[in-house]
C-alpha cells in the first residue's frame, strides 16, 4: 500500500444510517482542516454538504485500509495511522479530530454498519485484485459457452462425481483454513511424484466440497499418505481392492463436526465425506493417480471415492488409536490404514466377552480369504453396544487383542493350498507348523465408533502387501 498522507480519512457508504446522521460531522471536519478525505463506497454524491467526496465504488481505500465497519475515522501523522475510531462515538471523535465541540447535537453513541469491503465473497475478489496474494497454479479461462462444473468433467479433474470449481476467491477463502504458506510444499505425489502445496491442497479442498476448517486435516492426511512407510505408489497401481482409510482423533473431531456415532462410516456427514475425497483427488489431480492408468485395482471399492470416519472417544471403553501411537491427549491426529470394504459382523446375542470374542474371530478368520495368513492386516471397528459387555466384564483393548490372537490361528496342515477341497492357501511347506495366526504381531487394530443401537461391529480389511514390505498403518499430527 502506498504512504497515507497526513490528515483524517472517513470511510462511509450511503445506506449506513449512521453514516448520513454524522454528515453536520462532515461538514464542519471539512471545513475546519484541510486535511481530510472523505471516502464513500456506494454513492459519492449523498453526502450534499460535504465537498470532494472520493468515490470508492471499487473498494480498493476500504481494502487496503482494513475497513470492517462504516463509518471508521484514521487519523494520520508521518504516514503512518496513529488513531482510529470505529463507528460513531462523540468523546472519541472530539478527542482524534481535536474539536471539542464536535457533534454535540448528535447522540453520544451510534454503531456502525458493515463494510462492503468485508461481505460475503467480497474480500476475497479484493484480495486478489489489489492484495499480495499471488497464485503458483496456472488459471484457466473458460469460454463464455462452456458450463464450468462440466469443464472439470471435461479436463479429467473429477473422480466421476461433479466437483465444486476452484475459482481463485473459493481458493483463498479456504486457504485461510491454515496458517501454513501457501507455496510449502507438503508432499510428493506418485506416481508422477508432483509436488503438492499447501495451494494444490487447498484447490483439491475446494472442488471435493471441504470447508475451509477442514484444510489442515487434509494436509494431515496428503502428509501421511507421502510417507515412506504407507507406500501410496504401491497402493495404487495393485490390482486389489484397497485405497488410503482415513480415521482422525483428537479435539478436531468435534470443531469440524465429524461423524462418529451412527452411520459413522457411511454418508451424510460432510466433513467425513469430504476430507476423504479431498486425499483422493489430490492423489488423482497433482500425482496422476487415474483409473485405467497407473490404477490398476481390478474391482476397486465405493471406498476409493472417500473412506474417512473419526474415532468415538468420549464413549469408548479403552484408550484411543492416537493415544496407542503415543501422542497427548489435546492432539489432533490423523492415521491412515491401507484397506477396503467393511466386513459385518453381527451377534444380538452374546452377553459375554467370551462369546463375543468368538463372535469377532470367526468373522476375522475369513479376511481376504479363510486359508490366508499373515497378509492383511486389520480394522476392527468395535460398536457402543458391543464394546459395553467389554467394559462391563473389565476387558482392557490389549485383553481383548490377546484373546482374538489366542483364537485367530490355524494349523498349518488345514490351510496349505490343496485342502478342504480349495487350491487356495498357503504354500505347502506351511503344512507342518502346528500354529500359524491369521494376523502379523500387531497386525489388527481396534478402534470405537458407531450409533449407540444395534449389535453390530465391523472388520475393514487391509491390503494383502502388509507391513516393512508393503503399506503400515501411519499417523501424523494436524497442525493448524
Amino acid at each position: 500500500m502506498q504512504k497515507l498522507s497526513d490528515g483524517l480519512i472517513l470511510v462511509v457508504k450511503r445506506e449506513c444510517a449512521t453514516c448520513t446522521m454524522i454528515e453536520p460531522v462532515m461538514a464542519i471536519l471539512s471545513k475546519e482542516t484541510t486535511q481530510l478525505s472523505v471516502y464513500s463506497q456506494d454513492d459519492s454524491n449523498f453526502l450534499e454538504s460535504v465537498e470532494n467526496v472520493i468515490d470508492d465504488q471499487s473498494l480498493e481505500i476500504s481494502f487496503q485500509l482494513n475497513i470492517e465497519t462504516v463509518p471508521t475515522l484514521i487519523k494520520v501523522e508521518g504516514g503512518k495511522e496513529i488513531g482510529r475510531q470505529i463507528g460513531w462515538h462523540k468523546k472519541e471523535w472530539q478527542s482524534l479530530t481535536g474539536i471539542s465541540s464536535l457533534g454535540d447535537e448528535l447522540p453520544d453513541q451510534r454503531p456502525g454498519c458493515g463494510s462492503k469491503s468485508v461481505e460475503p465473497g467480497v474480500w476475497e475478489a479484493l484480495s486478489i485484485r489489489f492484495g499480495t496474494t499471488r497464485f503458483q497454479s496456472r488459471q484457466l479461462e473458460l469460454t463464455s459457452l462452456e458450463d464450468d462444473i462440466e469443464a472439470c468433467f471435461d479436463r479429467g479433474w473429477t473422480d466421476g462425481l461433479p466437483v465444486v470449481p476452484p475459482t481463485r476467491e473459493r481458493v483463498l477463502r479456504m486457504m485461510q483454513g491454515t496458517q501454513r504458506e501457501s507455496e510449502e510444499v507438503i508432499g510428493i505425489i506418485p506416481p508422477n511424484y508432483g509436488k503438492c502445496t499447501v495451494e494444490k491442497a487447498a484447490i483439491n479442498a475446494v472442488m471435493a466440497g471441504c470447508k475451509p476448517e477442514y484444510l489442515p486435516v487434509v494436509i494431515a492426511a496428503i502428509e501421511a499418505a507421502c510417507l515412506d512407510a504407507f507406500c501410496m505408489h504401491g497402493l495404487l497401481a495393485t490390482t486389489y481392492f484397497s485405497g488410503p482409510i482415513v480415521i482422525v482423533n483428537g479435539p478436531v473431531r468435534r470443531s469440524i463436526n465429524m461423524n462418529s456415532g451412527i452411520n459413522a462410516l457411511g454418508q451424510g456427514n460432510r466433513a467425513n465425506a469430504t476430507i476423504g475425497r479431498a486425499l483422493q483427488l489430490v492423489i488423482r489431480n497433482v500425482g496422476g493417480g487415474k483409473p485405467g492408468e497407473v490404477d490398476r485395482a481390478t474391482l476397486g471399492n465405493p471406498g476409493k471415492f472417500s473412506f474417512c470416519f473419526a474415532e468415538d472417544e468420549e464413549n469408548s471403553p479403552w484408550n484411543s488409536l492416537a493415544d496407542e501411537y503415543g501422542y497427548a491427549n489435546n492432539s489432533s491426529t490423523v492415521t491412515l490404514f491401507a484397506g477396503h470394504g467393511l466386513r459385518e459382523i453381527y451377534d444380538q446375542i452374546s452377553r459375554t466377552p467370551e462369546s463375543l470374542v468368538r463372535s469377532f474371530a470367526g468373522c476375522l478368520k475369513s479376511i481376504t480369504h479363510p486359508k490366508i495368513c499373515m497378509a492383511a492386516d486389520a480394522i476392527l471397528v468395535v460398536s457402543p453396544e458391543h464394546a459395553n459387555v467389554f467394559k462391563e466384564a473389565g476387558w482392557s483393548k490389549n485383553r481383548l487383542k490377546q484373546e482374538l490372537k489366542k483364537l485367530l490361528t490355524f494349523k498349518g496342515s488345514d490351510i496349505v493350498r490343496g485342502t478342504n477341497g480349495i487350491e487356495e492357501g498357503l504354500p505347502v511347506e506351511f503344512a507342518d507348523i502346528p500354529v500359524i495366526p491369521k494376523f502379523k504381531e500387531d497386525g489388527l487394530i481396534i478402534v470405537h465408533a458407531g450409533g449407540s443401537a444395534g449389535r453390530f461391529s465391523a472388520a475393514i480389511s487391509g491390503w494383502v502387501a502388509s507391513g516393512p514390505t508393503g503399506s503400515q498403518m501411519v499417523s501424523k499430527e494436524i497442525l493448524s
